[in-house]
Formats: structure tokens, C-alpha cells, sequence
């Protein structure tokens, strides 16, 4: 499997890349049927979402992708009736946000490595907190 881009993520007022999939356990647990298609191999998943925290919430904010009969995803597809943010109360898990440089790449799914990682703790949408992890140096080859 090729790396896969990750989510976007607005956070105190800056896009980042989130690498976690917060939309993946909605669409199994309500949407089975919806089958997104896989245009980039470094996009398995078809699609690309668009997240914000407002007042420690989650809320998505913008779906692009394609379905597999070439039309393009919107939010309200997904969520009947809400053109906008959408809070994504079915979460809980923890988002990773990695930060710093990359210091090892893994050309297969999120497996490459970067100098630490935010972890943000959700619970039904509510963020619990906010933690940051370094990742711990690496043993060189002799």
C-alpha cells in the first residue's frame, strides 16, 4: 500500500494534517452502502475531509471526494440537510496530528514517523485534551 494523505485540520486558526480518519467510523455505522472511489493510490479512502475544533468541538466542515459513478461527495450527501459543519458527535478516539520534521518515511499507509505527535483525546465530538508525544530517537545501524 502507497502512503496515504491525510485529513485536513484547522486548529487554532492553522490547516494541518491529520492522521486519523474520524468520517471512516460514521460511514460504517450509518452510510455501509456509500463507496467512495479511489482515484489517487495515495487516497484509498476517496475522499478527503476538512476538520475544525471550535470551542474544544469537532466538527467537519467540507467533504471532497468522488463516488464511484464520478460524482462528486458533498456534506450534505453524507448528512442530509447540513451544508455546513457538521459536529461529529458519532467520534471518539484520538486525532494524530504529527508535527516536525519526518524522520522516517514508510511508503505504506500512515506508518512514517516525525519528530512528535499531537494527540488530541475526543469523546462523542467533545475534545478532552491535548497532548504532544516526542518520538523517541531511533537506534542507528552499526
Amino acid at each position: 500500500m502507497t502512503a496515504q494523505c491525510g485529513e485536513n485540520l484547522i486548529l487554532d486558526g492553522k490547516e494541518e494534517t491529520m492522521l486519523t480518519t474520524p468520517l471512516c467510523e460514521y460511514l460504517v455505522m450509518r452510510h455501509p452502502k456509500v463507496t467512495f472511489a479511489a482515484i489517487l493510490t495515495s487516497c484509498w479512502r476517496g475522499y478527503i475531509g476538512t476538520w475544525q475544533i471550535v470551542d474544544n468541538h469537532l466538527y467537519l466542515v467540507k467533504l471532497d471526494g468522488e463516488y464511484e459513478d464520478g460524482s462528486l461527495a458533498t456534506l450534505e450527501d453524507v448528512f442530509p440537510g447540513h451544508t455546513g459543519p457538521v459536529l461529529a458527535s458519532w467520534y471518539s478516539g484520538t486525532l494524530r496530528v504529527p508535527r516536525g520534521d519526518l524522520l522516517h518515511y514508510v511508503h505504506m499507509g500512515w506508518a512514517s514517523t516525525w519528530e512528535m505527535d499531537l494527540l488530541i483525546e475526543v469523546d462523542k465530538g467533545e475534545v478532552l485534551s491535548r497532548r504532544v508525544v516526542r518520538t523517541a530517537p531511533r537506534a542507528r545501524a552499526v
